[in-house]
């Protein structure tokens, strides 16, 4: 038994038949139930009661808008008063004013008014005043008046709102709905019912000991709703508490196990103890049982921590020592075989790089940095880290503090860095000075304030900052950089990490290509190195990881994966795309395949761009991604192709005049027969090998 009944739901031990005349009501079956008191009938064969909890009030027209018939039944529940926190008194309609009068002995009137010009005006699901509308039914209403009527003339929605209706329902019941103007949508509603033991309160029913119905191990409580008052068991007690001995105590032990030690289960509450040679309360939201630690145990404890401590201390002056001897003579290799002294000679075989490049002390950079603090850092990478910086003269600087360097590597270290201080390109980071002082190499390089490529990409709620012209601008900036680097620099310099955190933005959107510490000069006599493989999973070649043979044509690889990135705002690698989809570069060339590119463009790129030119765009991306670095262009024909996008829509130099765009969007299709120069179809089996590349299963990395 307890406070409420769901009429088509809950079992009844009273039944109260009323009759009623109601266009709409609730069905009621007693069911068996296991707590009837003995002796008590429980079903009376399979008899269904109706009860008139449930009802539809209507109000219904003709076309003219003359009132057809009215409906204002009323109701009396002489003991289950309508529950008024689990039901709603609703009414539907674009013409309707609903109106529940009644509250014992009062003349308490409640309504709502739902008005709409037309179906468009209605909104599914919402019950707020238009075509539907609700409010709470109040407390002791168990004899009350529904009446429904029209408020302006209904001819105008007859067609489709010929009646208006109201009705009590069950809390989430009834979901309005447009269809729901031309009749109700049910034939039954449940409604809820609160009943008591009526007439008396606790402390009068107390007074009689014969009729109190509370048994032991229960509590009286007064109705909220309606005249009288309920049992409920005690706190650590269930059943029925209607019944000797209904209320049953509750094993919390078994049901809660609350306890971390020993559980004791007491009538009505339970114990919790910790055993032998533990302490605390034992409780799990308590405090547990902890070990009890006697005198001989923390003397023995205190002995064995001192010695290990002096054990550790002793180990840690010996470590200091060591590293201090071998840190004096890391410095005192580094100054004296390959430091300052190397570098002045070398650059003084270059006229012109000692004024370009300035060599700063280690006591300079500590203070430009705060001594390197945590809050200075601007990023980190494979090559070190990198710190913003404040010179005397209040510029800001962006220092690199590179990872320890083998002594053989410190020549090729000042050879590169003296190629990147002849560097002056507008769209490359500018190398402003050095620091050799320091076992860590330092380099100093110009401040860009806008943070790099990637985050303007990726990093704002998944909605990009940058323009589709914007975009175009930074691939074509970043191509004439490379073109730069690999065709006009007095020795080729290969960079062999291009990606999206690796070129920065300006104020208004400028590339700037930086972070040359993975980058190698190639000799005038060479067109490729073999080197370790170096770079970022998602951005490296694969010819190059199967190889381990760079050439020029790694970076253009790089480079088209960034290109694919401008062009669908995704990033390189991704584990929280399909397995399908992780490796852009893969996705990308089988959406082209696929005939399904501009499903995966950025929405920004579609509602911007030119669609030819988006597609022109991304057929460059596709060349510049072919597995084959023979089959790819060269930056310098990158460049020369986004410079004339930016102007005009063209076509690619390298292509033949007679291929049309739409046989250049085969890329990855069957062999076109009028494209026989770079543009080749893929499908002949120059792209299967990229299924061969070792699985990217990180996001990025050197």
């Amino acid at each position: 038994m307890g406070e409420s009944m769901l009429l088509h739901r809950l079992p009844l031990r009273v039944v109260l038949l009323l009759c009623s005349s109601l266009a709409l009501f609730s069905r009621v079956t007693a069911d068996v139930v296991q707590t009837t008191k003995s002796g008590c009938a429980n079903r009376c064969g399979d008899l269904t009661f109706s009860y008139p909890f449930g009802m539809n009030i209507t109000d219904c027209y003709d076309s003219s808008g003359r009132v057809l018939y009215k409906n204002h039944p009323s109701i009396y529940l002489p003991i289950f008063p309508i529950s008024p926190t689990k039901n709603k008194f609703i009414a539907v309609g674009c013409d309707t004013y609903a109106v529940f009068k009644g509250r014992n002995g009062s003349q308490y009137a409640t309504g709502c008014l739902s008005v709409c010009e037309s179906k468009l005006d209605v909104i599914d699901g919402s019950c707020s005043g238009i075509g539907c509308c609700e409010i709470s039914v109040p407390r002791d209403a168990n004899q009350y008046n529904v009446s429904v009527t029209s408020y302006y003339n209904h001819s105008n929605i007859w067609e489709f709102n010929p009646c208006g209706y109201a009705f009590v329902a069950e809390d989430g019941f009834f979901n309005f709905s447009t269809g729901d103007l031309s009749e109700p949508p049910f034939v039954e509603v449940p409604v809820v019912v609160d009943w008591s033991i009526p007439n008396q309160t606790c402390d009068d029913a107390k007074k009689n000991t014969t009729t109190y119905m509370c048994q032991e191990n229960s509590k009286c409580t007064d109705a909220e709703n309606g005249n009288g008052y309920q049992c409920n068991c005690l706190e650590g007690f269930q059943g029925n508490p209607y019944l000797q001995n209904g209320c049953q105590d509750i094993d919390e032990c078994v049901t809660l196990q609350p306890c971390s030690g020993k559980c004791t289960n007491l009538l009505g509450t339970y114990y919790c103890s910790c055993p032998r040679g533990y302490r605390g309360d034992g409780r799990k939201d308590g405090k547990r049982c902890t070990p009890i630690i006697d005198r001989s145990t923390c003397v023995a404890l205190g002995v064995s921590i001192s010695f290990l401590l002096i054990l550790l201390g002793g180990n840690w002056y010996y470590w200091g020592l060591r590293q201090r001897k071998i840190k004096r003579q890391r410095e005192r290799f580094f100054l004296e075989n390959g430091g300052r002294l190397m570098l002045q000679r070398l650059l003084s075989e270059h006229e012109g790089s000692v004024e370009s490049v300035r060599i700063f002390t280690d006591e300079e950079l500590k203070k430009a940095t705060d001594h390197y603090h945590e809050s200075r850092i601007l990023g980190q990478g494979g090559q070190g880290t990198v710190y913003r910086g404040i010179l005397p003269n209040n510029m800001v600087v962006a220092i690199k503090k590179a990872k320890i360097l083998d002594r053989s590597q410190v020549e090729e270290f000042i050879n590169e860095l003296i190629i990147l201080s002849q560097i002056n390109h507008r769209n490359v980071v500018k190398l402003i000075g050095c620091c050799f002082e320091t076992e860590f190499p330092l380099l100093v390089y110009e401040f860009v304030t806008n943070g790099t490529l990637s985050d303007h990409i990726h990093n704002c709620r998944h909605e990009s900052t940058l323009s589709w012209r914007a975009r175009l601008r930074i691939a074509g900036e970043t191509a004439g950089a490379l073109s730069y680097l690999h065709y006009d620099a007095s020795t080729q310099i290969l960079h062999r990490d291009i990606k999206s955190t690796n070129i920065l933005l300006e104020e208004n959107y400028t590339a700037k290509v930086a972070d040359f510490g993975a980058s190698r000069l190639v000799p005038l006599d060479r067109t490729q190195l073999t080197t370790l493989v170096q770079g970022t999973l998602g951005y490296l070649d694969p010819e190059y990881l199967q190889s381990s043979q760079l050439t020029e044509k790694s970076d253009v690889y790089s480079f088209g994966v960034v290109l694919a990135e401008l062009l669908t705002g995704l990033r390189a690698l991704s584990f929280e795309r399909a397995e399908s989809e992780r490796n852009l570069s893969l996705y990308f060339a089988s959406a082209i395949k696929g005939e399904r590119l501009l499903e995966i463009i950025d929405p920004r790129v579609l509602n911007e761009g030119n669609h030819e030119e988006i597609k022109e765009v991304a057929m460059l991306a596709s060349i510049c991604l072919r597995v084959k670095g023979e089959d790819r262009p060269t930056m310098k024909e990158v460049a020369m192709e986004l410079e004339g996008l930016m102007k005009v829509m063209g076509r690619h130099p390298w292509v033949n005049q007679s291929c049309d765009l739409e046989e250049v969007e085969q890329l990855l299709g069957e062999r076109s027969s009028k494209c026989e120069g770079i543009l080749k179809s893929n499908a002949s089996g120059n792209d299967d090998s990229i299924s061969n590349q070792v699985p990217f299963e990180i996001e990025s990395g050197r």
